[in-house]
């Protein structure tokens, strides 16, 4: 399996808005980080979809390290 390219060392800080969807990339090659822009395109990644359940501040995943994305669980520290 392919690992991701990391995208960043640090999460990023989204404002996320209830009941709209958001595509997280998976793969790291997005300019638009931490969410995806179609670069995943001829890999084996796919975007993680998932929509907004309340208006709230979270951080995403940036190093693509972590266990259960999209949100951070510090596994850039490791």
């Amino acid at each position: 399996m392919e690992l991701p390219k990391r995208a960043g060392e640090s999460p990023v800080l989204v404002e996320l808005e209830e009941g709209k969807m958001y595509a997280w990339c998976s793969c790291g090659l997005s300019e638009k980080q931490p969410f995806c822009d179609g670069k995943h395109a001829g890999t084996e990644f796919k975007p993680l979809v998932k929509k907004a359940e309340a208006s709230e501040t979270k951080y995403y995943c940036n190093c693509k390290q972590m266990n259960n994305g999209p949100l951070c669980d510090g596994s850039h520290k490791a």
